[in-house]
């Protein structure tokens, strides 16, 4: 039987790893003098790899966030006090194996959304279901839902995955009903999913933006227990990045009119 006589076949039973590779693999085979097993197990493998990859691909655009923020290039050596080995603990994911949440606290520019995505992309590498919102954008979505009568399943979008990313979180005071919409996210994740949460203000501060105390510290509570907290001390990257683009720009200029006079 001719290869191409296979392809529709495999394409049939969704074996489309194996439709990529077969051609590549069977000359190997020859070559190789392999057996009728091993170039079956190859077939395989690439066949589980190429489902790997599909399953990567749909959990990171589910989880709407940069997947190029990743902890291969968060420039650590910029804030040597940002805890390392912290970071890289978190990322084995054993934080959402035992359902608990992570604080990035700090002011703007230090990093904190870009250490959460990346968090994040270790979380999806290794087959969690993520969703990244800003804190702003989920109390819109839910009670956008209200409209139509979707506010539950849009509620049920920031419950059930294993991680959910919430960034900029207190930055504003929360208007009705958002303190209410958030209470239910929280509670309905307490114990049975993680939260990874970014925030410039102090925890301390988080509780004067509910409006309602009780409602806050129920919140608070459920977020607190189980929780790594970091806070991120430090100058922020943004800004010294486009100073340093300034000097480097000006320095380019002065030197090509050091040229202009040499000439």
């Amino acid at each position: 039987m001719e290869i191409v006589q296979l392809t529709p076949q495999l394409n049939s039973l969704r074996l489309g790893g194996m439709v990529e590779s077969l051609e590549l693999r069977n000359r190997e085979s020859i070559g190789r003098k392999l057996s009728y097993l091993e170039f079956l197990a190859l077939l395989v493998q690439d066949e589980l790899e190429r489902r790997a990859a599909n399953k990567l691909k749909l959990r990171l655009r589910r989880a709407n966030f940069d997947s190029t923020k990743t902890l291969e290039n968060f420039e650590f050596d910029f804030n040597p006090r940002i805890n390392q080995k912290q970071i890289f603990d978190l990322a084995t994911c054993r934080f959402i194996r035992e359902k608990e949440n992570v604080f990035l606290c700090g002011k703007t520019g230090v990093g904190k959304t870009h250490l959460a995505v990346a968090l994040g992309n270790e979380a999806c590498r290794r087959d969690f279901d993520v969703v990244f919102t800003t804190l702003a954008k989920m109390l819109t979505q839910i009670n956008g839902g209200r409209a139509d009568g979707t506010d539950n399943l849009r509620l049920r979008k920031y419950i059930k995955s294993d991680l959910l990313i919430i960034d900029d979180f207190a930055l504003m005071s929360l208007k009705p009903p958002g303190p209410e919409d958030l209470y239910e996210v929280i509670n309905e994740r307490y114990e049975k999913g993680s939260i990874i949460i970014t925030s410039n203000r102090a925890k301390e501060e988080w509780p004067t933006l509910f409006h309602d105390p009780l409602l806050a510290n129920a919140v608070l509570d459920r977020l607190l227990h189980h929780a790594h907290i970091i806070e991120i001390v430090g100058p922020s990257y943004r800004t010294s990045k486009k100073t340093r683009t300034k000097f480097a720009g000006n320095g380019s200029k002065k030197e090509g009119k050091d040229i202009g006079k040499t000439r």
